[in-house]
């Protein structure tokens, strides 16, 4: 008669696994190190049947709508829902990209048909004009700015790039700079003044004082308003040693403005007569910076 076979014991600790016969290997003869690669390699085949037994673009289409707590314990259900999800963020990232360079492109399209040129490298836009040893044509007649201002403007720049003079993208007309461009500038400009006393003045005053001179140095801008806008201004009043046989001032300034296309900018000085043209000594200029 054939022998009734001992029933194996239940395992409580492996009912989860995929076959039974691993519980009873555990009461058998096999040692813990060939379980272990078996339920590593049994686990492998599972977790890659459970990408093969079903159509993937179903799950991850359906991935929000089939979470349950039976689903959660099943360990080939976990392999598909992290794979699913890590294949949506993968997915929506890629998209996000993918709109930035859409919206990129759309945004210069409009540009173009707005009427405003395609965005190009800035040109140089730069003027440095220096005295014109002419004096007498370097400088306009007394009061003759246009509509209003102080001072007498000077005229004739020298711009023909000899010595440091130079002009790019500028225009100079009538002693004016012409802005070619909307941005930001920086305008600077010196005015040099040479004073002599006149030596038929009586010699008494001289040995007591010499005559104080206010010098002032304007830089002005010229839109569509009736009237110069004054950008800036210095002055000073200077008095020298009765032992000089000049009187020698400079007045610099220089500051960063916001102009728009077609601005003219001029400077107007006070006191003409003692304004002295030299090319080193007096200059006028503006370059762009944004």
């Amino acid at each position: 008669a054939l022998k009734r076979r001992k029933p194996v014991p239940k395992c409580s600790e492996c009912s989860d696994l995929p076959e039974l016969s691993i519980c009873e290997r555990i009461v058998g003869e096999k040692s813990w190190l060939s379980l272990l690669l078996q339920l590593r390699d049994t686990y492998s085949k599972s977790g890659i049947a459970c990408l093969t037994g079903e159509e993937m673009g179903n799950f991850i289409q359906n991935l929000d709508l089939i979470e349950s707590e039976d689903r959660e314990a099943d360990p080939c259900w976990q392999v598909k829902w992290h794979l699913g999800k890590l294949i949506k963020k993968m997915m929506s990232r890629s998209y996000e990209e993918k709109m930035s360079a859409v919206n990129a492109d759309r945004a210069l399209t409009l540009s173009h048909t707005d009427g405003q040129p395609p965005r190009s490298p800035v040109n140089r836009i730069a003027a440095h004009l220096t005295g014109n040893s002419n004096r007498r044509n370097s400088l306009s007649p007394r009061n003759s700015l246009p509509r209003r201002g102080n001072g007498q403007k000077i005229n004739n720049w020298e711009s023909s790039r000899k010595g440091h003079s130079f002009l790019y993208n500028v225009e100079l007309r009538n002693g004016e700079l012409v802005i070619p461009q909307t941005g930001f500038y920086y305008i600077y400009s010196q005015t040099y003044f040479r004073f002599r006393e006149n030596e038929n003045e009586d010699s008494d005053l001289l040995e007591q004082v010499r005559n104080p001179k206010q010098l002032v140095q304007y830089v002005y801008k010229l839109t569509n308003y009736p009237e110069p806008i004054l950008l800036m201004k210095s002055a000073r009043t200077s008095c020298w040693s009765k032992k000089a046989e000049y009187g020698l001032y400079s007045i610099y300034q220089g500051g960063v403005f916001q102009l728009k296309r077609e601005d003219r900018i001029f400077v107007s000085v006070s006191n003409s007569d003692i304004v002295d043209m030299d090319k080193e000594a007096s200059f006028f200029g503006a370059f762009m910076i944004a």
